[in-house]
């Protein structure tokens, strides 16, 4: 359809009753249905915030040589501004084809509480008739699952943000629409809707000369499409539209990064520290070396950005080297060992293989066990991170996200690496089995090792432990991200334009984050790239990494859930086991239900490293690897009330009040 000129609306709107259709002046008739979008910088439909409500098809341009017809066009001052008045630049953004598929979707009703929402542990109400939201795939007109809730990160109630997080990646490339009705106030009484969209709804004229003709055509389509789907448009209080970004993009970068450097060859490697004494009697060396490989930075450390060739593709230029390290346990003197890739948890760096129950798998368990960090998110990261959010850079933080490009590029050229050249290593390469090859990641490790295991062509078993995605539903739910939280808050007073920072940065984070790649680990492989066997396992209770984001991740990839005699998850068949191929589980500690609203669960102690240590769950782990069987080991539930920590007095009831 045809677009037209951008708009400056008005931002100064009166509200009018959520259901009213009287008001001054003759009623607009509804034109013809037509799919086409008006650019603006920003939309007058939320007045809150200039780029609510959001994702939206309005920040769009066309742009026939996309792979969705469309480009993302956000305006330099519709950006969030920083206290420190640092100004924004969207080009980073502009590159896109469309909006996250797994990130969440906000609007502002001022004063909405969660009455009646699809609020953590009742997720499943998002697909009731009557549920208040409502995300509908445009084409086929299928309900979407999804978390609703309002933000309790924040006590101001007139700027709490109403906040949908898809229970599962949504379709690549696909236009949706969302739908808010009888949202709430303290006292129970429904909220009135925008005067800008009551009038769209109404047919009312334009209140404040807001080019609201401009947009009746796409609005008679988008009011048919909820109505066929029983969401009758009198109801509304709010509605639009927006389109998810192609697989193309959201995964280009990367495939070609991949297929790319393992076209070079074999990586090649240096041992610079060879280490017998370091656990005596279960590992028999310790090695730490640097493998060299290609750069597609500008430089090795911060500040550094991918280096794009003409057809906007990252190239390498030049070669960066990359140190690692390889524990080879006593065992594989006698038996050739399968190599096991870890990955290291939040911000953390490679020696982490190092920790005792680790070390004590690889040795009892006969696995060559190897490691190295993952730049971008890893220690080195971790002050330059605080420093762009800080600064109230968001541009910045795009720093972070190439180098997790380069990051997992290194991950899977070790796995090449150790499996090629150091295999035929003359003194260390007789004791590895490379045919046998696996990848453990724990944290930080099993989130982004659903980008490993999406992109992985020598590793076909993997396990992901006490993972989770998309990163927008684990921060504010994680005591990792409080302080950074404190930073973000100093930087972006306004809750609102803290929710919205959040959801910038899910979006140039999709490219090297889970949101891009579950949905092809185990199903619809990405090109050039065998579907995958993986263990996803949650701790109920999780301080660190809520099982939310697990839940999300087991439904993106399609696992059954493997039935531990404890709770069901929406949307995840419950099967006995054994399974042979994937499954999803859960372990539970004892801890007091967590917060069912957006703050993290701290009672008694963490159980976010305790599956692994676990007998029942290290004889899974080692039976998986092996046989490609996953079984449940635990007798009876997989329950362990004696590790809580608890004292038997505490609640989060009070947490999550209006």
């Amino acid at each position: 359809g045809v677009r037209r000129t951008a708009l400056a609306p008005a931002l100064s709107l009166t509200l009018i009753g959520a259901c009213s259709t009287a008001g001054s002046g003759q009623r607009v008739d509804d034109p013809p249905p037509e799919v086409s979008w008006t650019p603006l910088e920003c939309d007058p439909l939320v007045d809150s915030a200039c780029l609510l409500p959001w994702p939206n098809n309005v920040f769009t341009v066309d742009d026939p040589s996309s792979s969705t017809g469309r480009r993302v066009a956000l305006a330099a001052g519709a950006m969030p501004a920083p206290r420190s008045g640092l100004a924004q630049d969207p080009s980073r953004w502009n590159r896109a084809d469309g909006f996250s598929p797994g990130g969440t979707i906000l609007a502002h009703l001022p004063g909405a509480t969660d009455e009646g929402l699809a609020v953590a542990g009742d997720i499943a109400r998002s697909l009731d008739a009557d549920s208040p939201t409502v995300i509908l795939n445009a084409d086929t007109g299928e309900r979407v699952l999804h978390l609703a809730e309002i933000d309790h990160t924040t006590d101001d109630l007139g700027r709490r943000l109403l906040m949908l997080t898809p229970g599962r990646v949504l379709d690549p490339g696909t236009r949706y629409i969302v739908a808010v009705r009888g949202l709430k106030d303290a006292s129970g009484d429904p909220l009135p809707a925008p005067a800008a969209f009551a009038a769209l709804r109404d047919g009312l004229p334009d209140p404040n000369d807001l080019g609201l003709d401009a947009r009746r055509p796409l609005y008679s389509d988008i009011f048919q499409r909820l109505d066929q789907a029983g969401v009758a448009r009198d109801d509304l209080q709010l509605a639009w539209d927006f389109t998810t970004a192609s697989t193309e993009h959201l995964t280009g970068a990367l495939l070609h990064m991949r297929d790319e450097a393992l076209a070079m060859g074999e990586p090649s490697y240096t041992l610079d520290t060879v280490d017998p004494d370091f656990a005596p009697g279960q590992i028999a060396v310790r090695l730490l070396g640097t493998m060299t490989v290609p750069m597609y930075l500008t430089g090795p450390d911060w500040p550094a950005s991918l280096v794009v060739g003409p057809d906007g593709l990252p190239e390498p230029d030049g070669t960066l080297d990359v140190p690692f390290e390889v524990l080879i346990p006593e065992s594989a003197s006698a038996t050739p060992a399968p190599l096991l890739q870890y990955g290291h948890g939040l911000l953390w760096r490679a020696s982490q293989i190092e920790t005792d129950h680790l070390v004590s798998f690889a040795a009892d368990y006969n696995y060559v066990l190897f490691a190295t960090n993952w730049i971008g998110m890893s220690e080195d990261d971790q002050l330059p991170i605080g420093l762009q959010l800080d600064n109230g850079d968001l541009a910045g933080l795009g720093t972070m996200m190439d180098r997790l490009h380069q990051g997992t590029l290194n991950q899977l050229l070790l796995m090449r690496m150790m499996s090629t050249s150091f295999a035929a290593d003359p003194t260390y390469g007789a004791r590895i089995d490379p045919d046998r090859r696996h990848y453990l990641g724990i944290s930080q490790g099993g989130i982004l090792g659903g980008v490993y295991m999406g992109l992985t062509t020598d590793v076909t078993r993997g396990t992901l432990g006490v993972p989770g995605q998309p990163y927008q539903i684990l921060l504010p739910r994680s005591v990792d991200f409080i302080d950074f939280f404190e930073i973000l808050r100093s930087s972006w007073p306004d809750p609102i334009d803290q929710g919205l920072v959040l959801s910038l940065v899910q979006m140039i984070w999709d490219p090297v984050e889970p949101t891009a790649y579950t949905s092809h680990v185990v199903q619809d492989p990405l090109p050039g790239t065998p579907p995958h066997d993986v263990i996803v396992r949650a701790a109920i209770g999780d301080h660190q990494v809520t099982p939310l984001g697990a839940h999300v991740m087991a439904r993106s990839m399609g696992l059954p859930h493997l039935d531990t005699g404890l709770r069901a998850v929406t949307g995840l068949d419950r099967v006995t086991g054994p399974v042979d191929g994937s499954a999803f589980m859960e372990y539970d500690f004892g801890l007091p239900p967590a917060p069912v609203c957006n703050l993290p669960q701290a009672l008694c102690e963490d159980p976010h490293g305790k599956i692994r240590r676990l007998d029942e769950a290290r004889d899974q782990l080692d039976t998986f690897f092996r046989t490609g069987t996953i079984e449940n080991r635990c007798t009876g539930a997989c329950s362990f009330p004696d590790m809580s920590g608890c004292t038997g007095d505490e609640s989060n009831d009070a947490l999550c009040t209006p």
